[in-house]
This record gives structure tokens, C-alpha cells and sequence, in this order.
């Protein structure tokens, strides 16, 4: 209950938040709230989005560690009357209720109060509802699987569409491992899946080697819709990926290690085999915003494609930090009319990747006060000397002969640092998609929803 109270409850109840409540609550010094509903419900919320000092709610009952679902002994919370016990004979500054009864005795205390009328406590009231800008702190992360508030008749209807939801979602994975590209997108479509693709796939590789697609990431199936909005097969890398996920996914799947070094020979050796696919976040976000990017994946080649991805689902959630990470694409393709919409983005300018823009020559005179670094050769342990503005790239290392490159002058005018790549290209990404950039990881993001790093043991 306590990380549902943190975890999941916050997104709804900043939806529904009453704008001119908040600005009379927020003109006040102590805060106190009074509330019938269970105290642990709501205490995350109020505390860490309110800055309230002081929750008085009602107790749950509890066995051991675990709510048994009833109210405890205390009962329900009489609101007027946990304020004379918790003040005394003192009369607050401010109350602000409903036009209840129980409500009316509370605030009657108060030396002034402010009552909320039945049509700005309606769901959905958009005259009285904070907007999304004005948030006292902005919604970031959150969890469960519901994208829908729960109210009795939504609930019902959702009950109701489950069943169905299991068989689309079981029909739905069975078209993308089983048939061709285009079928499984005709047949996807008709099922009710929204797939869109913007811009063009560029050209192959000059080097001759794959191209790397950098994803934002929305849900795990980011690289499978790009996979099948391309038509052509990719390799997709992942940090964490359950058994089931792998043995549905139609694409092939690698998973790293978080070994640097190890995770770089990995995604080398694939990108020399063909097309690649990273998610740099590392976890997925549902909001409108961008994690901070691993900067080893621009260590790896200057042939980058940033891909914008986008995704809106109206019933279930298609990733969980808490919950069964392996039903993910289950629960994403049991919605009624899930959609994806991907954007290609034009490829980084090569003076905007780690290599820069390559020039030789044989006259070191020319090279001015260039700095250098020894590069290991592939000639029998010997080092070959390599001018360059800056570092040299990562791959740089392997590609160096000492034969080939004695008394030659290689100048890398341009190249930027890993970070910079990094940072360069989730601003690309958040600009196509209208997102905001932040410098939060996933070991936030989980310890804050499910109280881990998020890491997953490996097997030995």
C-alpha cells in the first residue's frame, strides 16, 4: 500500500487537482490535512507534491506486515473531531471543506473557511482542473498498470473488455512473430494497432558496417514497431529482459551485461554483423519526458540515426517497475486502439559525432600544437603515435595499422566528446517529440516506484 500510495495514486490525484485549492492552501504556513480516506493512501502524495506537515487519516487494519482491507478499530475519521483532539481549544487560520455535513462541522472551527462547490468537485471539472505546467512538482515517474482513472463505471467497462483484451493481445503477438513485415502490419492495423512512420531510413553505412538507431523508449516493443514500420530485420540490445519477452519477440535480442568494456565488444561485433537498435535511457518513462543517455553508444560508430518514438494507450500500461515486467507487451497490446508513432530524425553530422571530420596528412609541420595520444596497432605490440584535436574515438583503437599510419598525420577536427554526442542527441529527440530533458537515470526511477536499483541478477 505504501508504494501505491507513492507510486501510483499521485498521477491521479494531480489530475485532479483543484487549482484554487491548491492556491489557498499554498498561501498558508503549517498545513495540516483531515481526510476520511485510509491516511496511507494519501500521505506520499500530500507531502511530497503539497508540502503538508501534518496527515490525520484513517488507520487501515493490519496482520503482520500486510492490510487485511478493513478499516482498524478507530473506525472511519470523524473529521471534526480529530481536529479537537489534535489542536485543542486553538482555532486554525483557514479551513477548507465541502458543502458535506461532516465537512461544515470541521471548518465551522476555523476562523476562516472556504468551501469547494459540487460542480468544481465534478471529475474532469477542466475550468478548476491545475494544468500539467503549473504542477507544483512535475509528475515524472509513476507506476501501475491502469492508464484510466478508476472510477465504478470504468472499472466495470474495463472487466468487461479484458477477455477480449487476452485474446487481441495473444492474436496481435502472433502476427509479429509468424508472419512477414508487411502482413503483420496489415493485420495489426485491422486489429485495431496504430503504427505511423515519419521521415525516411537513411542510406547504409559508408563504412560498411550496420547503423545504429538510438531510441527514445516508451515501451519494450519500441524496437519491434521499428523493426516492422522499416521492414527489415534490426538487432535490439536491453539491460533486462525477461524470458517470456524474449521468447516472443520476432527481433532478434541481446542482452548486456552493465560491464563497459564487455558491453562494447557486444554492440561492436553486432554492428558489424548489421542494423542496430539502443535505448539509451536504460528504462522507459511514460511521461513527456527524457532520462539522461548512456554515452557509450556513441563511442561505437559516427553513423547514428536518432529515431523519436511516441506511444498512448487508453487502458493499460505496457511497462511496470514493480510488477511482472514480462506481461509488458501483453498488457500494451490488450488496449482496444494502442498507437505508436516513430519519427526518423535526420543522421548526426559526422563533426557532431565522437570521430568528427577526418583529415591526412603527410606533413606533420601542417598539424600546428595538435595533442596526441599512443594508439595500440594491430602491428606485433607496437604503438603507433596519432595526432588529433581531441581524443581519438573508441574505435579508432582497433582500426589504427602502424604500417599504414608511420609518418602519416591524422587530424579529427570537430570530434566531440561522449557526453556532449549524448546530450546532443536526446535534445534532437525531445525537440521532435515535444518532450522536456532531465538528467534522472533508472536507478531513480526505481527507487524511487518499486524502493531497488532495478537491477536484475544474472544467471551464472
Amino acid at each position: 500500500m505504501d508504494i501505491v500510495g507513492r507510486a501510483v495514486l499521485p498521477k491521479f490525484y494531480l489530475e485532479n487537482l483543484n487549482l484554487h485549492v491548491y492556491e489557498v492552501l499554498n498561501s498558508v504556513g503549517v498545513k495540516m490535512v483531515f481526510t476520511s480516506v485510509p491516511r496511507v493512501m494519501v500521505e506520499g502524495f500530500l507531502k511530497e507534491y503539497l508540502n503538508v506537515d501534518n496527515v490525520i487519516g484513517t488507520e487501515l487494519h493490519t496482520i503482520g506486515n500486510y492490510f487485511s482491507g478493513l478499516v482498524s478499530n478507530s473506525g472511519l475519521l470523524i473529521k471534526h473531531r480529530a481536529l479537537k483532539e489534535f489542536i485543542g481549544e486553538k482555532k486554525p487560520d483557514i479551513g477548507i471543506g465541502t458543502s458535506s455535513l461532516n465537512d461544515h462541522l470541521f471548518i465551522s472551527f476555523c476562523k476562516e473557511a472556504y468551501v469547494v462547490n459540487k460542480e468544481d468537485m465534478k471529475i474532469g471539472a477542466s475550468s478548476t482542473i491545475m494544468p500539467r505546467e503549473k504542477y507544483p512538482k512535475p509528475l515524472i515517474f509513476h507506476d501501475g498498470r491502469l492508464a484510466f482513472l478508476p472510477t465504478p463505471l470504468a472499472t466495470f467497462s474495463m472487466f468487461i473488455w479484458f477477455p477480449l483484451g487476452i485474446f487481441l493481445a495473444i492474436f496481435r503477438i502472433s502476427i509479429g512473430i509468424f508472419l512477414p513485415y508487411k502482413l503483420a502490419l496489415f493485420l495489426a492495423t485491422l486489429s485495431g494497432v496504430k503504427l505511423s512512420l515519419n521521415g525516411t531510413d537513411p542510406s547504409k553505412s559508408e563504412n560498411g558496417k550496420g547503423v545504429l538507431y538510438v531510441c527514445n523508449h516508451r515501451t519494450l516493443l519500441d524496437p519491434v514497431f521499428l523493426c516492422i514500420l522499416l521492414g527489415k530485420p534490426l538487432t535490439a540490445v536491453t539491460y533486462s529482459l525477461s524470458k517470456m519477452s524474449e521468447f516472443i519477440s520476432p527481433i532478434k535480442t541481446v542482452k548486456l551485461t552493465r560491464d563497459r568494456e564487455q558491453d562494447r565488444e557486444t554492440m561492436h561485433k553486432l554492428l558489424s554483423e548489421g542494423d542496430l537498435v539502443v535505448c539509451p535511457e536504460g528504462t522507459t518513462c511514460r511521461e513527456p519526458y527524457l532520462l539522461r543517455f548512456s554515452s557509450l553508444f556513441v563511442e561505437l560508430t559516427d553513423e547514428i540515426v536518432p529515431v523519436a518514438v511516441n506511444t498512448n494507450v487508453t487502458m493499460f500500461y505496457g511497462n511496470t517497475a514493480s510488477g511482472f515486467k514480462c506481461l509488458d507487451p501483453v498488457f500494451f497490446l490488450m488496449n482496444p486502439r494502442p498507437s505508436c508513432t516513430i519519427k526518423i530524425l535526420v543522421k548526426v553530422p559526422k563533426e557532431l559525432t565522437c570521430a568528427g571530420v577526418k583529415s591526412r596528412n603527410k606533413n606533420k609541420g601542417q598539424s600546428g600544437a595538435l595533442s596526441f595520444r599512443y594508439a595500440k596497432g594491430l602491428g606485433k605490440g607496437r604503438t603507433t603515435r596519432v595526432y588529433c584535436t581531441q581524443s581519438y574515438p573508441v574505435f579508432l583503437q582497433k582500426a589504427v595499422s602502424t604500417t599504414q599510419t608511420r609518418n602519416l598525420l591524422v587530424t579529427w577536427q570537430g570530434g566531440k566528446s561522449a557526453h556532449e554526442v549524448a546530450n546532443y542527441i536526446q535534445r534532437q529527440l525531445a525537440d521532435a517529440l515535444g518532450f522536456e530533458c532531465t538528467n534522472f537515470t533508472r536507478r531513480d526511477k526505481y527507487l524511487m516506484l518499486a524502493g531497488n536499483e532495478g537491477l536484475v541478477k544474472q544467471n551464472p
